[in-house]
């Protein structure tokens, strides 16, 4: 006999590698509501350049310093008056009317690990095993699985993560996913990290041999077992006020996956060629396209992470330019900087979000970062690059209600510490849910039920208005 749990647990099963989709649409409605307050965004595009950008280099340019710290790029002015970019960004330097630069961000750590731990919950583990950091269900969640699990329901998910999570050499980073809140909170990751085995845990596409007609008739065999349910079980309990059935969620969880809306969401071919090439024909382009597509379709936050598959399969962190890389030609660091997977395809594709974004009247109501898990030490070295540099960072905002042209915070004369107004990572983090509406107060609990506050950070409310 299939009972009505095993009938629900397979629909789930169709398209979500084993986790339960309408539970997951349960869980988030369930916690919509909680936290909510009032922020001026709707949802977040969160662009993470994997490797740590070099601030002296892009935003932060010292043109005074010494030979051996001074950027060997040139400032540049831009659209907004006192604010220099350096002379490989020119189509960002027309957006930086739009754009608030953080040049204080800081933390302890020169470590890739730590830093995207940090940089993405906003918490110190100091249990990271380095470099094998696999991700567990004992971290704290991300940002993007705090925004999941306070989104309002949606046939689209909270957040998603493309086009691939941090991860290579068999590990995905921890600090990546939900961690105690288990995984209905996770974002959906449509590929596995490179170099990382195994299906990705939450593609909506449907598995071999299980096509549209037949998960319609699967669902249509549900709603007959669900019939025979109530009409056994006339005298159930009454659900709470405000609380849904949860077949409302597997109506919801089906939606998802036989919609040709929420599908059509991921189809970058359904773009004009001209917004395509306008973006970039690269994974660059493509996934800061994608990133608008997903958030026009309802979900709250997508993450972009960015890095490179080289020639022979390895996956790089292209932003941690030291130089000297074996499997990119051992070109030098400000030669990576130049090459087809940094600065081009950044300044291209970001600046074509953000115009897109204001022209289609969605910058004020889509808050835009753009980070990296550290910055850049002032001293180029022997590669013609830089080193692993936590103390100081440049970080973007744009949107959501955030003041374009500006810059919040100042370093000292080599872009190596900060002299003003510092940023941590758990302040960001509270700007971002600041933003979205979602009070950095506010608490969750992990799985012994212990309360935590989803942030010890401080808003940068100064940057709003």
């Amino acid at each position: 006999m299939l009972h009505r749990r095993d009938a629900m647990i397979r629909l789930g099963q169709a398209g979500l590698g084993g986790l339960t989709l309408p539970g997951l649409l349960h869980a988030q409605r369930a916690d919509a509501a909680e936290s909510d307050t009032g922020g001026k965004a709707k949802s977040c595009i969160l662009l993470y350049l994997w490797g740590g950008p070099p601030q002296q280099d892009m935003f932060d340019l010292k043109p005074h310093a010494p030979a051996g710290i001074r950027s060997l790029f040139d400032p540049i002015d831009t659209a907004a008056p006192g604010i220099q970019v350096c002379d490989q960004m020119p189509l960002t330097a027309r957006q930086t009317d739009k754009m608030a630069i953080v040049r204080s961000y800081t933390h302890h750590s020169n470590q890739h690990e730590v830093g995207v731990y940090y940089s993405l919950t906003g918490k110190i583990n100091n249990t990271l095993v380095v470099p094998r950091n696999q991700r567990n269900r004992g971290d704290f969640p991300n940002v993007a699985s705090i925004v999941s699990k306070f989104a309002p329901p949606d046939v689209m998910p909270g957040s998603v993560t493309i086009p691939r999570p941090i991860g290579h050499d068999g590990v995905t980073y921890t600090g990546t996913y939900a961690g105690f809140l288990g995984p209905q909170f996770d974002p959906m990751e449509l590929k596995t990290p490179g170099e990382v085995t195994g299906p990705a845990p939450h593609s909506i596409e449907l598995p071999d041999g299980l096509d549209t007609t037949r998960l319609q008739a699967r669902f249509g065999l549900l709603d007959l077992l669900e019939r025979g349910d109530r009409m056994m079980q006339r005298h159930g309990h009454r659900l709470p006020a405000g609380q849904f059935g949860l077949d409302h969620f597997r109506q919801q969880a089906y939606g998802m996956l036989t919609s040709p809306a929420s599908h059509g969401a991921f189809d970058i071919a359904q773009e004009s060629n001209r917004m395509r090439d306008r973006y970039g024909r690269n994974q660059y382009g493509e996934s800061f396209l994608l990133a608008r597509r997903l958030i026009e379709a309802g979900v709250r936050l997508v993450t972009v992470v960015w890095h490179y598959i080289a020639p022979d399969g390895n996956v790089l962190n292209v932003w941690d330019n030291h130089g000297g890389t074996p499997s990119i030609g051992k070109i030098g660091g400000y030669a990576m900087l130049k090459e087809k997977y940094c600065l081009p395809p950044l300044d291209l594709a970001y600046s074509a979000l953000l115009e897109d974004l204001d022209q289609r009247g969605l910058l004020d109501e889509t808050l835009v970062v753009a980070l990296g898990e550290f910055g850049r030490t002032p001293k180029i070295n022997k590669n013609q690059g830089r080193d692993h540099w936590g103390a100081c960072q440049s970080v973007l905002l744009a949107g959501g209600g955030i003041r374009g042209g500006q810059i919040y915070g100042a370093t000292d004369k080599q872009a190596a510490y900060v002299t003003k107004d510092p940023v941590k990572p758990e302040d960001l983090i509270a700007t971002m849910y600041h933003a979205l509406g979602i009070a950095p107060q506010t608490l969750i609990h992990d799985q012994q039920n212990r309360p935590h506050r989803i942030t010890d950070g401080e808003p940068l409310v100064g940057l709003f208005g």
